[in-house]
């Protein structure tokens, strides 16, 4: 790398930090602050530091979102990237919750846990305000204080490992969720670099679009999402049985489906890839391909709900989330306009409209997905990059949409693919989302605005790069992943 490329690499790292730091500090003043900390740290401190507050958050935001984009462009080794991840990284570790108040519901669900109250039927609520996890429920936002957990018994039992270990004191517990968080983020390094191998792609390419991206730090390290490690599981899971590792690979897909039942759509990609390397007439190895992975994900799902002693009330709360309205889900926003237009002309009851709408929605998603499928099964798609477009139109047929959801998608087309549109629209996407919440976690309609505007510059953006690099003047690769470096489109090199 030549000493140009290296000073631009060193900066944008630079400026990267400074940005996080100033969400970090921000976030001090204007983050999700839970609504008691016996500890005096998480609090709030007044109009002034509130507003001076937002203005380092959005700045420092918005200083990230652009070291990222430049980052791209730059041409940065594995190395480096992996020492920009970390820099970019650090100063959010022990800052308050960002844009989200999720975190709060994991622990009081913890807790929960730890005394014996059935969480698939129960909310937070429930929980003494005095005891274990009290302050966690008084925290939690308002749509899920009386709503049952919608995720799986593993990940309820790292929670109740943190309500037991911290007791369910606020900061230990937010750090040890994040501690989770960043073993997730981890895992997800690994399994982007040896996917990235296994598909001939730039592994540097790879890390900057699905570990290095801003969505990814600010709801995932920033807040404490438990997608983080619903995709680290998955993506580790699919990378193994790519290698031909597919009964561990089930295994961790299985895990990750303990987590969030999304992950269940990796699943069927496995079973492409177990069919495809099978042996024997057809016949057997369609029926390997379909049976094989489920069974074996089937029985760590048995295996981890009897261990956790929460029972399968997990099954009838997968559509909770759904019971919600997100502005994100096109499913819902169609519903619910045709809901109260018939209102206006008819009369009739909006919520049929609504609920028929966003079925509809899923349908036509599960339809994609089994197109996908079938042409990963018959050589026409490669199966891990159909995975990742397959999750791709899960999340915007979904009745239900956040903006950390795109993550789930973006990491396995960051290790699959090395441009095209589907690439390029969630590069675009994972620089607009994250100005939709606020870093109180509330969703302000000037947060659509914001996202609005990202997308529009950043299509622009786009069009003039790949312009430009159709006339030869734009340094990198194909933007808008970052170029690979010169160790590893030359002589290999100690990994």
């Amino acid at each position: 790398m030549g000493a140009t490329a290296a000073w631009t690499t060193g900066g944008y790292r630079r400026l990267g930090a400074a940005g996080s730091v100033a969400v970090a500090l921000g976030g001090w003043a204007v983050g999700t602050l839970p609504a008691h900390d016996p500890w005096g740290l998480w609090v709030p401190h007044g109009t002034a530091v509130t507003a001076a507050g937002y203005t380092l958050a959005y700045g420092g935001l918005t200083v990230l979102v652009v070291a990222w984009w430049l980052y791209g462009r730059a041409g940065a080794s594995v190395r480096d990237t992996l020492v920009t991840l970390a820099w970019w990284t650090a100063p959010m570790v022990l800052a308050p919750p960002l844009y989200s108040a999720d975190v709060y519901s994991y622990i009081a669900q913890g807790a929960m846990v730890l005394e014996g109250h059935d969480v698939y039927s129960l909310g937070p609520s429930v929980l003494d305000p005095d005891g274990p996890g009290g302050d966690a429920a008084a925290s939690v936002g308002g749509h899920w204080t009386d709503t049952p957990a919608p995720y799986g018994p593993f990940f309820l039992l790292l929670a109740r490992g943190v309500a037991w270990a911290t007791g369910g004191t606020i900061v230990p517990a937010v750090v040890g969720m994040r501690l989770i968080a960043l073993g997730a983020l981890v895992l997800i390094v690994w399994a982007l670099r040896n996917l990235a191998r296994e598909h001939g792609r730039s592994e540097s390419a790879a890390l900057w679009l699905g570990a290095l991206n801003p969505l990814l730090l600010i709801h995932v390290v920033g807040g404490v999402h438990n997608d983080g490690l619903m995709t680290g599981l998955m993506l580790a899971g699919v990378l193994l049985a790519l290698r031909g590792r597919w009964i561990i690979g089930s295994a961790l897909v299985g895990l990750a489906m303990m987590v969030k039942s999304p992950a269940a759509v990796a699943l069927l990609f496995v079973g492409v890839v177990v069919g495809r390397a099978a042996s024997g007439p057809a016949v057997r190895r369609v029926a390997k391909g379909l049976l094989a992975p489920g069974l074996v994900a089937g029985a760590v799902v048995v295996g981890v709900t009897f261990i956790g002693g929460t029972g399968f009330g997990w099954l009838g709360t997968q559509s909770v989330a759904g019971r919600i309205h997100t502005a994100l889900s096109l499913s819902s926003d169609l519903g619910l306009g045709l809901g109260e237009l018939l209102r206006l002309l008819a009369g009739t009851d909006p919520d049929p409209v609504k609920s028929a709408v966003q079925n509809l929605g899923l349908l036509l998603a599960l339809a994609l997905i089994a197109r996908l499928a079938w042409h990963a099964t018959t050589g026409r798609t490669e199966p891990v990059h159909a995975l990742g477009l397959a999750l791709l139109a899960l999340v915007a047929l979904s009745p239900m949409v956040q903006p950390w959801y795109l993550l789930w998608a973006t990491a396995v087309l960051a290790a699959t693919a090395s441009g095209g549109r589907a690439v390029g629209a969630v590069t675009v996407l994972s620089a607009a989302l994250v100005y939709e919440t606020q870093p109180s976690g509330s969703t302000p309609a000037y947060g659509f605005v914001l996202a609005a505007l990202v997308c529009v510059a950043g299509v622009v953006l786009l069009r003039r790069d790949r312009a430009g690099r159709a006339r030869g003047r734009v340094p990198g690769q194909r933007l808008p992943a970052p170029a690979e470096s010169q160790a590893e489109a030359g002589a290999p090199t100690a990994r």
